[in-house]
């Protein structure tokens, strides 16, 4: 396949599965509620894993002799603005407990665009790593689609949950996600068809795409993780968090030299 068919088919992947824990939150309420912050815990895993074993040695190599590109710059500014994607709405974003608050129905009418814009933008930037991973190698955008893909399912449950609770129809619930993850399609074409610039920031956009899910992990997931006051659950959510970056090394490990 060519590097665009692998961007296209990644990304549409990534769209769809974003989907799947919200659609398991309407099919199954009881049971998504219950896996959820394993999945989270997993997510967390895959994120830390695909940062740093993956996209920042990457973008370390990418630097060419005299370039003036500083990755660790690029790295401490994807996390201030993700930081800054957060605040601006509202904590809405990935990875947020949702908590069950009642609210009046001007509240419902501003929470629910925060949320479906915040994850727009968020698969915007999805969209955007996972075209210029692949620009980089094929197993570094595998990797990075699987890191993409999982911490998107659990943020799902959360946001489909939340639109559930503020009283908005299950069908319209779906059509905003859908509308949604293909925001993810879009910003990957637009980083394809802008290749030529995009390759001489390369080094660049993967060190930011690392802060981002530095960020997501550490600030939103990890802090959900320590919730959790059961021992039980706690050893497993640990053992989910370390599988997760487990998985991403050898999944590295296993397409080096392979695709």
């Amino acid at each position: 396949m060519s590097i665009l068919a692998y961007i296209l088919v990644f990304s549409f992947i990534g769209s769809i599965v974003s989907l799947i824990g919200g659609i398991l939150l309407l099919t199954k309420e009881k049971f998504a509620i219950k896996i959820s912050h394993f999945l989270t815990s997993f997510a967390a895993g895959t994120l830390l894993g695909a940062a740093f074993f993956d996209l920042l040695p990457e973008a370390a190599e990418a630097v060419g002799e005299g370039s003036s590109i500083d990755i660790f710059l690029w790295a401490l500014a994807g996390i201030l603005i993700f930081f800054l994607l957060e605040r601006f709405i509202h904590h809405h974003g990935h990875g947020k407990n949702h908590e069950d608050e009642r609210s009046s129905p001007s509240a419902k009418r501003s929470i629910i665009p925060l949320i479906v814009i915040g994850d727009s933008l968020h698969n915007f930037i999805d969209g955007v790593a996972v075209a210029a991973t692949f620009l980089v190698s094929i197993p570094l955008g595998v990797v990075t689609s699987l890191a993409v893909a999982a911490h998107e399912i659990p943020q799902e449950i959360g946001d489909f949950g939340l639109m559930l609770h503020k009283g908005v129809p299950r069908k319209k619930i779906l059509f905003l996600n859908f509308c949604s993850a293909l925001a993810a399609l879009v910003g990957a074409i637009l980083t394809y068809l802008a290749r030529d610039i995009a390759q001489g920031l390369l080094p660049a956009i993967l060190a930011l795409t690392a802060g981002f899910f530095i960020y997501i992990a550490a600030t939103n997931l990890i802090p959900e993780i320590h919730l959790r006051e059961n021992q039980k659950i706690a050893f497993w959510e640990t053992v989910m968090l370390l599988l997760g970056v487990a998985v991403v090394y050898l999944v590295i490990s296993m397409l080096e030299g392979h695709v």
